[in-house]
């Protein structure tokens, strides 16, 4: 029985399916996705398909895994286009630069971008050559031997691999390092605002999450035709043909234990389960709170408390407007940098925001109608895990309108006046999702939440756990990989992705 019809959950029903298991998904929800929902607004003519959840997606060999488990090929079921530009970064102080994963080009792109300023200088065109080099390197040691695999212990982790990653000064902060290659304060924040997705900031995040600009900027980001939900949409159709069974509308309320095994699920109409064994893709909090884990005794959660990432707030809209020359993604930087993350952290809005806008229509017209756009903002904004959250019933309209404000002013003019349809998704909206602390981010990727100290991906004996808040952690690709990991926590390691791995 697997829990949850999102990206996780459905790779868990894949691999597992894959594997020979019987299976059957429960989900809450009237559709696949979970996080990677999609809605359908009405506009005066047509009709808006707007993405909720992430907008980026990277690594599709993982999600080509996902498929070929049931001997079935990604492009039979999904067509993906390759951005270029990956995005758009774009200054307060109205410089640009164009993000591709086309490493001879960025080089030039960089030793331009440098040269429109004193301050850069073309070394930083160098810089970003050993940068590649340096985070290619990062990848291939830490995905076989780091993100791609379960732990029992920390003790895993230790051996001639965890050497190497420290020799290579993996475990030293992520902004000096990336200090080291770029002299250009833009570059560097270019370079490292994916600790955000980690749920730190660039100060404070380890090094080796410099990964995620490999992810981003070598191997490049891509875009499923029909939005983000044409991916669970179609994972969903391939597990269904090879026999997994999907219950919809079934919020799963209560378990029922013998000894250290679930031996029931049970749903809020009153009807129940007998799994074999369970995955568990619910966000943490709201697991443990389905696995009533005070009626037994035996359970210790490892660690301390958990710290939780920022979360976010997100506009997704339907204008009555285009903009030419706008790219699908466009990641806006204030004027100030490390007061973000220090405004995140102490639990306040942004005095200077930086934040994110996707115009995926730019990429797929028919997500919008002649004309329009289909468009998502995200603002970072702090969790409710503060002793005075934001109180957002009364923040939402006036929040709103400093969005569509600061918008405006990056360049997309008529922006509020133009939308005719929208969902906005606050903190408050996240936590009646029963996401932890009011965030989509899940645990913060602090050293005390990484790898095997992150929570454990097992309960008694037949529980696993997938998804953002286990191992390996937050974003596509990793939810991807805890699925698989989850399922061969039930069925022993997959050994042909493990022997295609290697290769």
């Amino acid at each position: 029985m697997v829990i949850g019809a999102g990206l996780a959950g459905l790779s868990a029903a894949m691999h597992l399916a894959g594997a020979g298991r019987r299976v059957t998904v429960l989900e809450a929800a009237s559709t696949p996705g979970g996080s990677a929902a999609r809605v359908s607004l009405p506009a005066s003519i047509g009709t808006y398909h707007l993405d909720t959840g992430p907008t980026v997606l990277t690594m599709p060999d993982l999600l080509a895994d996902c498929f070929a488990s049931l001997d079935e090929s990604l492009p039979d079921w999904v067509t993906l286009r390759k951005l270029d530009p990956a995005y758009q970064a774009q200054f307060a102080d109205g410089t640009t630069l164009a993000v591709t994963s086309d490493t001879e080009a960025m080089t030039d792109r960089i030793r331009a971008f440098c040269g429109s300023t004193t301050s850069g200088t073309c070394t930083d065109a160098d810089g970003y050559r050993r940068y590649v080099e340096f985070v290619t390197r990062l990848y291939r040691l830490q995905m076989r031997d780091f993100i791609d695999r379960n732990y029992d212990s920390p003790l895993d982790l230790v051996g001639y691999s965890l050497a190497k990653l420290v020799a290579m000064g993996g475990f030293s902060r992520l902004a000096p390092t990336v200090a080291r290659y770029f002299h250009d304060e833009r570059l560097q924040r270019i370079f490292s605002f994916q600790a955000m997705y980690a749920g730190v900031s660039p100060a404070r995040a380890l090094a080796i999450y410099a990964v995620i600009s490999y992810m981003d900027l070598v191997e490049g980001v891509f875009y499923p035709v029909g939005g983000m939900n044409a991916v669970p949409t179609a994972m969903e159709a391939a597990a269904r043909k090879a026999g997994v069974e999907f219950v919809y509308d079934t919020p799963v309320s209560t378990t029922t234990w013998s000894g250290d095994r679930v031996v029931g699920l049970h749903s809020l109409d009153g009807r129940t389960w007998v799994p074999d064994a369970v995955v568990m893709t619910l966000d943490r909090p709201a697991a443990l709170n389905v696995l009533d884990p005070k009626q037994r005794g035996w359970l210790t959660v490892r660690g301390a408390r958990t710290r939780y990432s920022p979360s976010c707030v997100v506009l997704a809209a339907g204008v009555k407007a285009s903009w030419l020359g706008k790219a699908h993604h466009t990641m806006h930087f204030g004027r100030a940098w490390s007061e973000v993350f220090e405004d995140l952290d102490a639990g306040r809005l942004m005095r200077e925001p930086s934040f994110l806008v996707s115009l995926p229509s730019v990429s797929d017209p028919g997500l919008a109608p002649a004309g329009s756009s289909a468009a998502y903002v995200l603002f970072p904004a702090p969790n409710l895990d503060h002793a005075n959250p934001l109180d957002w019933a009364r923040l939402r309209d006036p929040y709103r309108e400093s969005m569509l404000k600061a918008v405006q002013e990056a360049g997309y003019c008529g922006f509020g006046e133009a939308i005719e349809a929208e969902i906005m998704i606050t903190p408050a909206d996240w936590a009646d999702r029963g996401l932890g602390a009011g965030t989509p981010f899940a645990a913060a990727h602090t050293f005390g939440q990484t790898g095997p100290l992150r929570s454990p991906n097992t309960l008694g004996d037949n529980v696993v756990f997938a998804g953002a808040s286990t191992t390996p952690g937050v974003g596509v690709p990793m939810v991807l990989i805890s699925g698989r990991l989850a399922a061969e926590r039930l069925t022993g390691p997959d050994r042909a992705y493990r022997s295609l791995a290697r290769r």
